[in-house]
């Protein structure tokens, strides 16, 4: 702890002497023209359109949006005369006076642009500027989702399925290029959630609220270290406009079983002053039908399980978020959000059939277990944050201050009876209960300084602290006679506490053509795992450091090239550690390893963009320690369960095409492809070697049609071929979307409507040969929906939303919609 202590002075020592030391200095290879734009109060107006222009014939050199500030940065600028035009919905059109860059003066900035509002005339024009569906920046691909037509009535967790390079398995595990320890943000925040309860937040979030979806594959040193496979960051939407207005959405989902959504927006801007709120709510009843053989060899003979069971559960959901920023200046911002969700889930009661026997074609004996379930999510999430912009250079500090708290609960019986082959009882029934209350707390704080020492020359820094701690409490009971009773062999209490404490460096530089990025970030790590039941505590203590390096050169407008690397880590998740079990059936059952290692991992990648809009990654990584599922058999009751351990290493390589196109003004598509090859290696799993790979690959297609005037259609497509991941091996899987939607009332009003699954062909089929377990899994879930939502946009409109564009230079790559 003390090295971490040492490492943060050295940060706030370099910090403190550059802020003291820092002049500006001219680069004569990297001219550059910056400046800001204030309304008629000073006030700085954001997303406005910027155009540098040539002065001698006003022809358009570049063009750029202001940011949060007002601010705007035009560089690698050829020595000239200049003018800066500002253009936006409600302010008159205004050119700056002519400025000229040189060798002397490369770095100009203009005087403050200060625009004037515009005439009431301007309120009836109409502004389309629709993002492409996947966008690809210097660090991450961006998908797009905010008007598509096939994300309209799905979850936040069905449409990140999706996204390019990412898969989600039988079990929900959420991987990117075909690696698990993928780490989900939501709006720049970590989620701190376990697996199972990440999925159950991402099932009840409704994609109606979410902007984009960002794929960071190598993050940055600002970044957590934590995800060996990279950071997928859901962008939830954000008000832009000014006055009163909001956004009322209605949905309902038709498959096997129904399903229905609403969800409400409500924004207030005025002055320095932003109000939001979201608030959405569903009922989903879902339907899972799980198949599973096995057979489980001895010494002397063979065990053979056939077993079905339909699972059928009702969620009803509850999702809140309201919020508030105040420019208390200027130059500093002041905010606060607060979220939660309430959801409850109740599975019908759900029968279980297992079939016993010596051989495939025998049937010794068979049994049937019913389970009742219910399920509750009480979580609570509140953050409060400042953001100083320091001067007009881009000096700023940002402080963030979490609190976040997840109560969640099980009470779970089963009743099994079990029966000769001919129908008669073989034995007494069991059943069993169980409760499982557990409680997440967590606080962070953060700081993030950003320094522009030059025009070309920027230096970051910043320190976060975090701790968690989880409390599970499993309290078993089994039936003895005509009453419940503890089962002191499965009761059992797990208290978990983690302590991160972090600092980070980033320089960058640019020149002509060239820019470079390195940092570093050290995470010192505090864990306890306290098994209170058996009286065994387990405790960690190390500290790592995790280097990042970002090189990207630009040989022309056309053509231009990337490479970076990082160091990362995926520490088990809390349910990983949790040595409970969770039953399926007296013969099925998960339970966790509190004995999990982290996993490390090196990532190198390299790209190649051409025209700003065909991308191809090629990556390779490799992971120590690398954490998988395994099958285990108890050799006294003959039960198989999952846990996971530790294997050596994993060696991953991937390539990744990106190319969106048009066919005509009316036809515009987007392919995107992703092959992997992962090798899995381990010289000693369970008393044998490992050594097991697949090459795989996803293709994934978007059509979008404007059809008619108000009208819109998107066909999509994917195909995943076979897929091995540590001793399982996964068959291919493929589907088809379709939708439309149709605006009008002045495009106010939206209605799609959309089939998901058109062919009924998305499936899981799983299997695993290793040790003395044969293993098949088939699960079908009910993925042949059909999806009817309306959307109404209501309030102010006397300025309308500016969204970020892609660049001047990014036009072929915009889809135009008439949404």
């Amino acid at each position: 702890m003390k090295t971490i202590i040492h490492f943060i002075y050295i940060i706030l020592f370099v910090f403190i002497a550059g802020a003291a030391n820092a002049q500006p200095k001219n680069n004569s290879q990297n001219a550059s023209i910056s400046g800001s734009l204030l309304n008629e109060q000073g006030k700085p107006i954001d997303f406005a359109t910027v155009t540098l222009l040539r002065a001698k014939d006003s022809s358009v050199v570049k063009g750029t949006l202001s940011t949060d500030a007002g601010t705007y940065v035009f560089d690698k600028v050829p020595a000239g005369s200049y003018l800066v035009s500002a253009t936006t919905v409600g302010y008159q059109k205004t050119v700056s006076q002519p400025v000229t860059v040189s060798g002397e003066q490369p770095a100009v900035t203009v005087p403050a642009i200060k625009m004037q509002p515009g005439s009431k005339s301007l309120q009836t024009v109409n502004i389309i500027s629709v993002k492409p569906l996947i966008e690809r920046k210097a660090d991450r691909t961006v998908m797009n989702i905010e008007n598509s037509v096939l994300a309209a009535g799905n979850s936040a967790l069905e449409v990140l399925e999706r996204a390019p390079g990412v898969t989600i398995d039988k079990d929900d595990n959420i991987s990117l290029k075909g690696k698990q320890g993928v780490t989900v943000m939501i709006n720049d925040k970590l989620t701190y959630m376990s697996a199972s309860q990440l999925t159950t937040m991402l099932k009840s979030t409704d994609a109606s609220t979410i902007q984009s979806i960002e794929i960071i594959t190598n993050p940055s040193a600002k970044y957590d270290a934590a995800g060996n496979s990279g950071i997928i960051n859901i962008k939830l939407k954000k008000n832009k406009q000014s006055g009163t207005n909001g956004n009322l959405s209605l949905g309902v989902v038709q498959g096997k079983r129904f399903r229905d959504n609403t969800s409400l927006t409500l924004n207030h801007k005025q002055g320095n002053l932003n109000l939001f709120g979201t608030f959405s709510r569903g009922d989903a009843q879902r339907l899972n039908v799980l198949d599973i053989d096995r057979v489980v060899d001895s010494a002397t003979t063979s065990t053979y399980f056939k077993q079905r069971t339909e699972l059928r559960s009702t969620v009803h959901y509850n999702n809140y978020r309201v919020g508030a920023d105040y420019a208390t200046s200027s130059k500093n911002t002041l905010g606060f959000v607060i979220n939660g969700d309430y959801t409850n889930e109740y599975n019908n009661p759900n029968t279980s059939v297992t079939h016993l026997g010596r051989t495939p074609a025998a049937n010794d004996s068979y049994q049937t277990t019913t389970s009742v379930i219910k399920q509750t999510y009480r979580n609570f999430a509140a953050n409060l944050n400042d953001k100083l912009q320091i001067d007009t250079n881009g000096q700023e500090l940002s402080l963030d201050m979490d609190y976040s708290i997840f109560h969640n609960g099980s009470n779970a019986q089963y009743d099994t009876y079990f029966y000769t082959p001919a129908g008669g009882s073989q034995m007494p029934p069991m059943f069993i209960r169980n409760q499982t209350p557990s409680t997440i707390t967590i606080y962070t704080q953060k700081a993030d300084y950003t320094l522009p020492i030059t025009k070309s020359v920027k230096f970051e820094t910043g320190v976060k602290f975090s701790s968690v701690k989880t409390d599970n409490d499993l309290q078993a009971q089994i039936n003895s006679g005509n009453a419940f009773i503890n089962d002191t062999s499965r009761t059992n209490r797990f208290i978990y506490d983690e302590k991160i404490a972090a600092a980070y460096v980033n320089m960058s530089k640019t020149w002509a053509k060239t820019s470079v990025q390195a940092g570093v970030r050290a995470e010192h790590t505090s864990s306890m795992g306290d098994l209170v039941t058996k009286n065994q505590a387990l405790k960690r203590h190390y500290l790592d450091f995790f280097p990042s390096l970002f090189i990207t050169h630009t040989f022309s407008d056309k053509h231009e090239m990337g490479l970076n690397y990082s160091r990362r880590i995926d520490r088990p998740g809390y349910d990983q550690l949790n040595p409970f079990r969770f039953y399926l059936d007296q013969y099925t059952y998960e339970q966790g390893n509190p004995f999990l290692k982290p996993q490390y991992t090196n990532s190198y990648e390299l790209s190649y963009t051409y025209n700003k809009t065909i991308n191809v990654t090629l990556g390779y990584s490799q992971t120590n320690d690398v954490s998988t599922e395994i099958i285990l058999t108890d050799t006294i009751s003959k039960a198989t369960y999952q846990t996971r351990l530790n294997l050596n290493r994993q060696n991953s390589y991937n390539i990744n095409i990106n190319s969106p196109y048009t066919i005509a003004k009316w036809w515009t598509g987007n392919v995107n492809f992703t092959g992997f090859h992962q090798q899995f290696k381990s010289d000693s799993l369970l008393g044998a070697t490992l050594n097991s790979g697949k090459a795989t690959y996803v293709i994934r297609t978007t059509q979008t049609f404007l059809v008619a005037k108000g009208y819109k259609a998107e066909l999509s497509g994917n195909y995943q071929s076979a897929l091995a991941f540590g001793i399982f091996n996964i068959k291919p899987q493929y589907s088809i979307d379709a939708g439309v939607s149709h605006s009008f009332y002045n495009k106010k009003m939206n209605l799609k409507f959309a089939v998901s699954d058109i062919f009924n062909t998305r499936k899981n089929t799983v299997s695993s040969r290793y040790q003395n377990v044969n293993l098949d899994v088939r699960q079908k879930n009910d993925t042949r929906v059909a999806r009817l939502t309306f959307t109404y946009n209501f309030g102010n409109s006397k300025i309308k939303s500016r969204q970020h564009q892609t660049g001047a230079d990014d036009e072929k790559s915009r889809v135009k919609s008439g949404n």
